[in-house]
């Protein structure tokens, strides 16, 4: 019998193991021994936070990241071959969305093995649940480019598809370049574009942010140095 591949979701904020990892998540871990992941110290300790097994050090955990070639995957994959079932996770949040483990998903899906998405939580979901944007139409862009040109013009591009699709625009940025990034989204969107910043989710320091650019521009916050997920819906008529 084949093993099957486990994704498994990981907390967005540090400590909240507790209010958004499921049951469901724990009884599965804790019959697997065999872990992918982006950075073995993190996994290692997100997994001893859920003290399911007697000893973490009984555990193999090997690296799949955004370096990892096509040809590794028939080796890191290799347990589910002989019927050991796999866990995949990511850095924080839901393994394969925005996320370099969809190597492994692909791979499993190619080879005939069975994938198990299982439940947790997701900053793009919920940045936009939170948002009140237009949630029966969007589209996950990732990174936006770091150059600020490039930026500039990004962010237009995707205002006006926005416009013409009645569609929320939804991205993430790097943590210490987050006002750098709302700075540049509050120069080029148009002062009735709906723009949201959704900071830190699930933390007891969770905000989201979520009104016209014209509103922002009169006071501008500073935002911290967290994960943060951006959001933005031109204006376009009733939804």
């Amino acid at each position: 019998m084949k093993g099957k591949l486990f994704l498994i979701p990981t907390i967005l904020a540090e400590d909240t193991g507790d209010q958004v990892v499921p049951p469901s998540i724990r009884d599965t871990v804790k019959g697997i021994d065999y872990f992918l992941c982006e950075n073995v110290r993190t996994a290692r300790r997100y997994v001893s936070s859920l003290k399911v097994h007697e000893t973490i050090g009984s555990l193999h955990f090997e690296v799949l990241n955004k370096d990892t070639k096509a040809e590794e995957l028939s080796r890191l994959l290799d347990p589910l071959i002989h019927g050991k079932n796999v866990g995949l996770m990511s850095e924080a949040g839901c393994p394969g969305i925005a996320d370099p483990g969809s190597l492994a998903v692909k791979f499993a899906h190619e080879n005939d093995f069975r994938v198990v998405p299982l439940v947790g939580p997701s900053s793009i979901l919920l940045a936009l649940m939170g948002s009140g944007l237009n949630g029966q139409k969007f589209a996950f862009h990732g990174y936006l480019p770091i150059e600020s040109k490039a930026v500039i013009q990004a962010i237009r591009n995707l205002e006006r598809e926005s416009k013409e699709k009645n569609q929320t625009q939804v991205f993430i940025e790097t943590p210490y370049r987050n006002n750098q990034l709302l700075s540049h989204l509050l120069k080029s969107l148009q002062p009735d574009t709906c723009l949201c910043v959704a900071i830190g989710l699930t933390s007891n320091h969770e905000q989201i942010i979520c009104k016209d650019v014209s509103l922002w521009k009169k006071r501008v916050p500073t935002l911290a140095k967290t994960p943060a997920t951006f959001l933005f819906l031109a204006h376009s008529g009733v939804l």
